[in-house]
């Protein structure tokens, strides 16, 4: 796992648009974002248990396997969105990119690759993007029975109750430095 902030930069979403400016793992922790290094399939398992993820599947996302609607799903899973549930993916191969709003409303970056496994709260507006290889398989874990609803950003959005306790609970101390 790498972080840092994103630049704005023209092109495609798929590429590393670093600032240069790094983020710690502590950093991503204030904004409740955590982050496990999972070399088996049984460290999985352990932090599944702990959070009480009962359910699970596995998705490729890549042109092979997904044709002619790769392109528009990649760019689907780019929109800013939030979650009413935690967010937890186990990279088991490829590369990613989730990128996550910090509480100045910029862009934490945050490169994924095989083993490491991340939890992102609800609430927390973020986005996805496979990198310019094009391919990840990810383990994709659920309380309860698998629902991955997105809620696209918009004003009235701030009125919802899992932002509202993401801000309340997270953000005031993600406002502490990098």
């Amino acid at each position: 796992m790498r972080a840092y902030y994103y630049n704005d930069d023209a092109g495609d979403q798929r590429e590393d648009h670093d600032s240069g400016r790094s983020v710690s793992a502590d950093y991503l922790s204030r904004l409740g974002v955590f982050y496990h290094r999972c070399p088996s399939v049984a460290d999985v398992d352990e932090i599944a248990a702990e959070r009480s993820y009962k359910n699970r599947d596995e998705i490729i996302v890549s042109p092979d396997k997904m044709g002619d609607v790769y392109e528009e799903k990649v760019k689907m899973f780019f929109n800013e969105h939030l979650h009413e549930d935690e967010e937890i993916r186990y990279i088991l191969d490829g590369n990613g990119f989730f990128d996550v709003r910090d509480p100045k409303d910029e862009w934490v970056r945050i490169r994924l690759e095989k083993e490491d496994l991340i939890v992102l709260p609800a609430g927390i507006f973020h986005r996805f993007t496979t990198d310019t290889k094009n391919y990840i398989k990810a383990m994709r874990l659920f309380k309860d029975e698998p629902k991955w609803t997105p809620l696209n950003r918009a004003p009235d959005l701030e009125n919802n109750p899992h932002r509202k306790s993401y801000l309340q609970n997270t953000a005031p101390e993600a406002g502490m430095m990098t």
